[in-house]
């Protein structure tokens, strides 16, 4: 059933006014990497953690597309949604920002990019470094999670052979993810336990090449009925996208399904307290 106008309007106000408390009650902390791991160079990075001095569970969290931050520099809702629920179930979580220091809003729209998931998953290996030396992680217990672009960077970062110098991830969630790159590679293999959180109607990421990829390697790939690309993003009214670079013809929908957001949220939640259960 269709929201009205009215409906929508109202629950966005609603949204806005939660979206603006859980910025001021996370005190989101930015924090600056700089590792020869990260190959385009230094970047910034938001942290939020429980109180206390731990060492405690923490999640890495990457952004998709979009960037972490908003036009207005704030780190955007569906960001701050996850990271107050990750905190609120006892995780530290570090968002590290490939985007703005190094000059790039969004890559969407963009065609001629200067930053890839491979990319990205070095700064997956600069994240999990330095935390590694601060002394509220348990690096024991480390997990990645992704969103679009962050998703395809999640499976980057799980490749086999990558970060086998570093604490090693305990876990990896990757959501609506990108998988014709790895499903052209015949040797990758995530070497940890991995699963995609998909729309099934998602026409911005097709799930079909996951669904290949997923058969030949035997990761977990779960599908939620009807939902569209950004399916778990805070009420956000589905539409079309356009001007996409990597859509076919430009142009997909997005926005939430609320069924498979609640659903998708139990599911995170679940994964972590299983593969992130302490000793």
């Amino acid at each position: 059933m269709r929201r009205t106008a009215r409906a929508w309007g109202a629950s966005l106000a609603i949204a806005l006014v939660t979206f603006a408390g859980a910025c001021r009650a996370l005190e989101l902390e930015e924090v600056a990497i700089a590792s020869p791991l990260a190959g385009k160079g230094p970047f910034t990075a938001r942290l939020v953690r429980p109180p206390g001095p731990g060492p405690f569970p923490t999640v890495v969290a990457l952004h998709g597309c979009s960037g972490l931050r908003d036009a207005q520099g704030e780190v955007r809702k569906r960001d701050v949604d996850w990271a107050g629920r990750l905190l609120g179930a006892g995780y530290a979580v570090l968002m590290p920002d490939s985007f703005t220091a190094r000059g790039i809003r969004q890559l969407c729209t963009v065609r001629e990019r200067s930053i890839f998931p491979k990319d990205r998953a070095d700064d997956v290996a600069a994240a999990v470094a330095w935390l590694a030396g601060q002394p509220y992680v348990d690096t024991a217990r480390i997990a990645l999670i992704g969103w679009s672009h962050g998703g395809s960077t999640v499976l980057w970062a799980v490749r086999g052979g990558f970060m086998s110098d570093l604490p090693r991830p305990k876990t990896a969630v990757a959501f609506y993810p990108g998988c014709r790159g790895m499903l052209a590679r015949p040797d990758w293999r995530p070497r940890l336990p991995l699963t995609i959180l998909m729309g099934s109607a998602d026409d911005w990421t097709p799930p079909e090449p996951c669904r290949r990829l997923a058969r030949r390697v035997g990761f977990r790939l779960v599908e939620y009925a009807g939902a569209y690309h950004g399916f778990d993003a805070p009420d956000v009214e589905v539409r079309v996208r356009r001007g996409l670079a990597t859509a076919k013809g430009g142009e997909a929908h997005v926005g939430t399904d609320p069924v498979g957001r609640a659903a998708a949220i139990e599911e995170v939640l679940a994964i972590l307290a299983r593969d992130l259960a302490g000793p």
